[in-house]
């Protein structure tokens, strides 16, 4: 199972390709690649950055399940009755390793607080499932969450088909109407 327990302060979690952050190591590079929304959305058109963004601060359980054509990634039976919101399917492009952190770490070579995952060269086409694991009764306990308790994300990764139309937005989710 890859699951990741990752923190921001920054508002925004992420899957990033760690091969197109390689000038990334500290905060001026950091500042020059990631500061702006601008940026930020260059590097999500390019399939370099996927959000995982409510605009929210704190530590995140993000779950990362990985499918092939044949198989595609899917929520379980539990997963489901708790979902959110899903995205519609951004472009991730991996040249080996995709990172999982909030958006200020960042960095080549990835720091301690960073999760890593070997993900093949290619295009994948990726959902982000937000959970209400809090939700599920008996799951949320006066620490927090049950150790049981599902991912705050669950995040698929599937081959992309080369067909689908990919979101490009920052804002992971559409606003509700």
């Amino acid at each position: 199972m890859n699951r990741f327990e990752c923190p921001t302060d920054a508002g925004m979690h992420c899957l990033w390709n760690e091969a197109a952050f390689e000038g990334v190591s500290d905060y001026d590079s950091w500042e020059k690649e990631l500061l702006n929304d601008a940026d930020i959305r260059r590097h999500i058109a390019a399939g370099h950055f996927v959000p995982l963004n409510i605009g929210s601060d704190g530590v995140m359980s993000i779950e990362i399940r990985r499918g092939t054509s044949e198989t595609p990634a899917a929520l379980n039976e539990r997963e489901e009755r708790y979902v959110i919101v899903a995205s519609e399917p951004y472009l991730l492009r991996s040249t080996g390793r995709i990172g999982v952190s909030g958006i200020e770490h960042i960095e080549v070579p990835a720091g301690e607080i960073v999760g890593l995952l070997d993900l093949p060269a290619g295009d994948y086409a990726v959902r982000v499932h937000l959970i209400g694991w809090d939700e599920e009764p008996g799951m949320s306990t006066d620490d927090g969450p049950a150790p049981d308790a599902l991912a705050d994300y669950v995040v698929l990764i599937d081959p992309a088909t080369g067909d689908e139309p990919f979101r490009t937005e920052l804002e992971t989710f559409p606003s509700p109407s």
